[in-house]
Formats: C-alpha cells, sequence, structure tokens
C-alpha cells in the first residue's frame, strides 16, 4: 500500500485540480437548486484525499532515498523538454503543510462566506490555488516552477478581484497582476537563458552545470539578478512590495493562504536557485540588500497602519524579507525552517483577525476594542499566533531564528542586529495590535460581538494547538540544537527584544481617533510611516510618468506623423486622379506615344544609374 502511495505521489497536485473543475457546475451556474455548498464539499473531500495521501507518504519518506520522476512533454531532434518531480522529506513535508493549512482555510471558508452568492467560485479558485502551490512544492523543474509561479499569479489576480463589483477591488487585483508581471518577465528571460546555456531546466542538472560552468561575470550577474526579480515580486519584496497590501482586500480565507503559503512560495524556489545564485556575488549582495531593506522597512510601516489585515500583510513581507537575507547568507536550511515556523503562526493571526472582521463588519482598528471578554477562541487565537510569530521560548520562530543567528554571530554580528531590530518591531506592532483589538472600553461595533461559528473556531483552535505543540515536533525531527551548543548571549539578546517590544507596545499611548500630532517632526514621521514612505507616490511621479508621458509621444507620433504621411500620400494620389481625368482626350494614339515616351525615359534613367552608359561614345 504505500509503496503503491508513494509511486503516485506525483499525481497529489490533480486532487485540488480535480476539486476545483468538480465545483465549476455550481459556480457556473448550472446548478441551482441546491446552492453552491455541495461544490464546497466536493472540494473539501478533494482536499481530505490529498492530505491523507501526502501525509502517508511523509511518515514513510524517512526511511526511503529521495525519488525524482520525470516526464517528458515535448521532444524533438536534440530538443528535450521534460518535467521532474523530487519526493523527498522537504518537498513532501512543504505538501503536508500546505494541504493542512488549505484543508483548514477551506473549513474557515465555510463559516465565512457562507452567505456569500458565489461561494462556488470561491472554492474553485482555491482548488486551483492549491493545486498550483503543491505542484511547486514537489517540482524539480525550473521551467515547471516557472509555470507554477503564473498559475499562482493567475490564482492571485483572481481571488483579490473575487468581489469585482467593488472598485478598489478591481483596481487591488489589477495592480497586484501587473506587479508580478514585472518580476515574472524578467525571470522568464532568464528561464530561456538558462535553457540555451546549461541545456536542460531540471534542478538537478542546474546544479550540475553550475559545479563546473565558468560564466562572465556580466552575465552571471544579469542571470542572477533576473531570477531574483521573480520572486522578489511573488514575496511582496521591495521594491515591488505593494501589491501585498492592496491585496487584502479579497477575501480572509484567500488571505490566510496568500500570507502564510503563497508568498513562501517565491522564497521557497529562491531556495532552490541557491548554487545558481552562487555562481555571482552581485546577486547574493543584491538578495541581502532586498531582504534587509524589505525587513526592516515593512515592520516600521506596519507599526503605522489602522487597518487590522495591512498591518499584518506588512509584516508578512518583513519576513519574507528575512527568507531572502537567509539565501543571501546561504543559510538555505534556516530559510526553510523561517518559513515553516511564520506559515503557521501568520495563518493562525490572519484566521483571528477574520473572525474579529467578520463578527464587527469592519478592518479598522480604531473602531474596535474589548473584545477579549466577548469571543475568548479569537482572543486566545491572536495571542498564541503573535507568540509563535516572535521570539518567545519556546514556540518555533524563537527556535528559527537563534539556529539563524548564531551561526552568524561571529560572522556577520549585524545580522543579528537585523533580527533582533525585525523581532522587536513584530512584537511592538502585535502587542499594539491586541491592545486595540482586544483591549480598552468596547466600541459601538464590538459591543454585542459574538464568538463566531464552529466553521470558523476550530481551524484557530486546532492551529492554535499546533503553535503550542510545534517545538516538540521540530525536537522529534531532530531540527532543535543541543543545549550545549546555544549561544546563550544571542538567546538573551533575542528574548529581550520581544519583551522590550511587548513592553514599549503596552505603555505606548494608542488614542482611538488617532489624531495627527501637532509636532510637525512627528505629524512628518507618522505620515511617512504610514503611506508606506511615500513609495507609490514616488512612482506615480516616476515609473507611471514615464510611462503616461512615452505612450503620449507615442500616440502623437501615431497621430501626426505616421497617419499624417499616409494622409498626405492618399491626398497626393486623389489630387493627382481629379487632375488627370481633365488631360485624358480619349485617342489611343496619344496614350500608345505617352507610355512609349515613360518607358523609354525610365529606361535612360535606370541605365544612367548603373553606369550602362558609360561606355557609349556620342
Amino acid at each position: 500500500m504505500n509503496q503503491i502511495l508513494f509511486s503516485t505521489s506525483w499525481c497529489i497536485p490533480f486532487y485540488g485540480l480535480v476539486g476545483a473543475l468538480l465545483t465549476l457546475p455550481w459556480a457556473m451556474g448550472l446548478i441551482r437548486r441546491t446552492g453552491p455548498r455541495p461544490a464546497a464539499y466536493f472540494n473539501l473531500l478533494t482536499t481530505v484525499l490529498a492530505f491523507f495521501h501526502s501525509l502517508f507518504i511523509f511518515f514513510d519518506i524517512w526511511n526511503t532515498e529521495s525519488e525524482n520522476f520525470v516526464i517528458t512533454w515535448f521532444k524533438a531532434a536534440d530538443f528535450n523538454l521534460s518535467f521532474a518531480l523530487e519526493v523527498s522529506p522537504v518537498s513532501v513535508g512543504a505538501t503536508v503543510l500546505i494541504i493542512g493549512l488549505s484543508l483548514l482555510a477551506q473549513t474557515y471558508a465555510l463559516g465565512y462566506m457562507e452567505k456569500d452568492w458565489a461561494l462556488a467560485r470561491f472554492f474553485a479558485l482555491m482548488g486551483f490555488f492549491e493545486a498550483a502551490l503543491t505542484g511547486l512544492a514537489i517540482s524539480d523543474s525550473l521551467f515547471l516552477s516557472y509555470a507554477l509561479l503564473e498559475m499562482l499569479t493567475l490564482s492571485t489576480y483572481l481571488l483579490v478581484g473575487f468581489w469585482y463589483a467593488q472598485p478598489l477591488v478591481v483596481t487591488a487585483a489589477r495592480d497586484a497582476f501587473l506587479t508580478k508581471r514585472v518580476g515574472d518577465l524578467l525571470l522568464l528571460m532568464a528561464v530561456v537563458a538558462l535553457s540555451t546555456m546549461a541545456g536542460s531546466l531540471n534542478f538537478s542538472d542546474l546544479y550540475e552545470w553550475a559545479q563546473t560552468v565558468e560564466l562572465n561575470p556580466t552575465v552571471s550577474t544579469l542571470l542572477g539578478l533576473a531570477l531574483i526579480a521573480g520572486p522578489v515580486g511573488k514575496c511582496a519584496q521591495f521594491p515591488l512590495h505593494l501589491w501585498l497590501d492592496e491585496a487584502m482586500e479579497g477575501p480572509n480565507p484567500a488571505s490566510v493562504m496568500r500570507n502564510s503559503m503563497v508568498v513562501a512560495g517565491g522564497a521557497y524556489v529562491l531556495y532552490k536557485l541557491q548554487p545558481i545564485l552562487a555562481l555571482s556575488p552581485i546577486a547574493l549582495n543584491a538578495l541581502i540588500i532586498i531582504g534587509t531593506v524589505t525587513a526592516v522597512g515593512a515592520s516600521l510601516v506596519s507599526i503605522a497602519q489602522i487597518d487590522i489585515k495591512r498591518a499584518l500583510s506588512h509584516s508578512t513581507s518583513a519576513y519574507m524579507g528575512l527568507a531572502f537575507l537567509a539565501v543571501g547568507m546561504q543559510q538555505g536550511g534556516v530559510a526553510l525552517m523561517l518559513l515553516f515556523t511564520h506559515a503557521i503562526a501568520k495563518a493562525l493571526l490572519f484566521m483571528s483577525s477574520g473572525s474579529v472582521i467578520f463578527t464587527t463588519s469592519t478592518q479598522d482598528l480604531t473602531e474596535m476594542g474589548g473584545l477579549w471578554s466577548r469571543m475568548p477562541a479569537t482572543t486566545t487565537a491572536f495571542v498564541v499566533g503573535s507568540a509563535g510569530m516572535v521570539t518567545l521560548l519556546p514556540l518555533g520562530s524563537f527556535w528559527a531564528m537563534l539556529g539563524w543567528a548564531d551561526g552568524l554571530a561571529l560572522i556577520s554580528p549585524w545580522v543579528v542586529f537585523i533580527l533582533v531590530l525585525v523581532n522587536g518591531l513584530t512584537a511592538l506592532n502585535l502587542t499594539r495590535l491586541f491592545r486595540l483589538i482586544f483591549w480598552g472600553e468596547p466600541q459601538p461595533k464590538t459591543r454585542r460581538a459574538p464568538e463566531v461559528a464552529w466553521q470558523m473556531a476550530f481551524p484557530m483552535v486546532f492551529l492554535t494547538v499546533l503553535t503550542l505543540l510545534l517545538p516538540i515536533m521540530l525536537q522529534q525531527w531532530y531540527l532543535l540544537p543541543d543545549w550545549a551548543s546555544i549561544n546563550w548571549i544571542v538567546v538573551a539578546l533575542l528574548v529581550s527584544s520581544s519583551v522590550l517590544g511587548i513592553g514599549i507596545g503596552s505603555n505606548i499611548y494608542l488614542h482611538k481617533a488617532w489624531s495627527r500630532s501637532r509636532v510637525l517632526a512627528w505629524r512628518f514621521l507618522q505620515d511617512l510611516l504610514g503611506y508606506d514612505f511615500y513609495i507609490d507616490r514616488i512612482y506615480r511621479v516616476t515609473v507611471v510618468a514615464a510611462v503616461a508621458l512615452l505612450s503620449k509621444i507615442s500616440a502623437w507620433s501615431d497621430r501626426y506623423l505616421v497617419d499624417g504621411f499616409i494622409n498626405l500620400v492618399g491626398f497626393a494620389a486623389i489630387f493627382s486622379g481629379q487632375t488627370l481625368k481633365y488631360s485624358i482626350s480619349g485617342r489611343s494614339q496619344g496614350y500608345l506615344l505617352t507610355i512609349l515616351v515613360g518607358v523609354s525615359l525610365l529606361g535612360f534613367f535606370i541605365s544612367w544609374s548603373l553606369g550602362l552608359l558609360d561606355s557609349w561614345h556620342f
């Protein structure tokens, strides 16, 4: 039985795709009498089957060597385009995590979107989402990974624009799609270049090629930067980070998957590309700079947001920045562990915030307060998720950051400073959110807020328990360091940053009206962080303005130069035709004489231009 499941592991992504296809009759309105809920149940059934299939493989993979499946898609002459799939503890573990979180998010969506008329369409898109992510997890081909990243881009566009009747939602979906396309285009260029230089796009072949190849520094730099560009857009990294903030206009169950797993997909591809990126030191330095700027900048921006989902989404960008920094420092294992612990904690945070939004019908933090006694399960989920995000012993993120900081404490001590700073700002932000949402006096929209139904409460309770048990799981997988080898100075710094962030967040003054300070310097700082360092406005006056100017120049040239020249030729033809009609005599002898003279003159000028008349002597 285990051998059968193992040999059919390549078909795990098709469970989500089949679930999406089964929901189409309801999503397209072909079946209406039953309502949309049967479509959701079909999708849940296929997700449950995929989860148990991948879980059995995961339990069995520890005693089995990794296996690769190669599927030939197109072959002609010397050209061979194949899809390689890898079944290993890392890839199958990622698959279990993706399908498990997708199952919880879909269960959560049953309650969150219970009265939505397009429930079947939402579950179809979630199945498509799940298929792309699980395929990306087991992919061992850069070409297949690129195609699946494009599927994720399309899924993001469709899910962000799910409520397409709202103008702001349409704008957010368009911006998310176009921003990702910038990185995808550069990544496609790198994929084409690698296929030409390496002769194969399978990661195993690319690793062998990278060990022996000697590239020109300029070529290796351009190749490395192009490979980075795709994950930069997918992971919402500077300067392509604005889309994740706008993407929070979509349904919250989709935001759970997007902020926990989808953005991590780009970082996972980056992890797979490490040996190729190592060919260019400039590309690695670019990763370090991008990750550092995003981690610190997004952490600062998050503490000034008054929208609950946007405050959490900027935190997602910050942690993806830490993953970029880890890959740039050639610490791929740490990046994977960081992505794993972050995914569980962030999914829990978004589920709890979605429960608050569902109950209060608002995302504005200034309209919340006093919910701790009215929503105990949601409050517990938020507290545990926040603790799992920062370095509080003994939860998962502590071990992920400790393993990274401990290894670089002596080699690159500035990395420890970045970790301490980002961790402290995250703790401050989450404490601020807790005070505004759950503490204080009840507001008009929170006085009668009940706890959510079991469909939404069960996933939160399950993830709460999982977050608390995560250290035991890491211990069982031998991922925790030995106590004798721990750098206690680094431990003290990380824990102190969490305690300091919680302390500052517990004592800063939080005015419900968020009135702007009358001190000019504080007002400038508040606006600077609240508006994300005005990056969208900078884009508007630089990139957008340049594109608009080029468009106007192109339109003017097309209208007055191209069309003008064509209209001039047409006018000349009409004018000459109108003029010649008055010289018509109707005599055929005159027509023949005119043709004869014209042909003779034409032949004379051609002969003269070719020099055929030079040998004639008159």
